[in-house]
């Protein structure tokens, strides 16, 4: 009986469906500043990596456009002196179905994002590579922490603006 109930349960609550459109690099930047300055020796480099993720709906239906904006800027640790500068902007399309209104802000800027990074990763990489430094592998991104953090931004930033009004 018990079985029966959850089998009901599942058969009404549609299964969500997500596939990956395409992807592809927008817009990326690389600007190799040691070699423009000319000089060498050894460095010992600090990289701080930035991310900005955006989602937008479509014209098409059920289909979602997820954007991940990387800065990412290596410094010298002694000097501050910047090595590189790498700036790139990578959209995933997506098509999604029957997630969640209440869930689908969520879904698109933690779950989406998370499928396109491997190749995110990699392209990192061989464009450091290319550009004369070690390839940069990027560690694995924490997309649900990094989604808290900007509610909790925002929660923040909406206080101030009616604590001032």
């Amino acid at each position: 009986m018990a079985d029966q109930e959850n089998g009901a349960a599942a058969q009404e609550t549609p299964q969500v469906r997500m596939h990956i459109m395409t992807q592809f690099v927008r817009d990326l930047s690389f600007e190799n500043v040691l070699a423009q300055r000319g000089t060498g020796g050894e460095v010992q480099p600090d990289v701080q990596v930035a991310v900005n993720l955006d989602a937008k709906k479509r014209s098409t239906e059920h289909q979602y456009e997820v954007a991940t904006k990387l800065n990412i800027t290596s410094r010298n640790k002694e000097s501050e002196e910047t090595l590189f500068v790498l700036e790139m902007d990578y959209v995933g399309v997506f098509h999604v179905e029957n997630v969640p209104e209440e869930q689908l802000h969520p879904f698109l800027l933690i779950e989406c994002p998370r499928m396109i990074f491997p190749f995110i990763r990699r392209i990192v990489s061989d464009v450091t590579r290319d550009g004369g430094f070690p390839p940069l592998n990027l560690e694995n991104i924490d997309f649900v922490q990094l989604y808290r953090n900007e509610i909790a931004r925002r929660q923040t930033e909406a206080g101030t603006q009616t604590a001032n009004a």
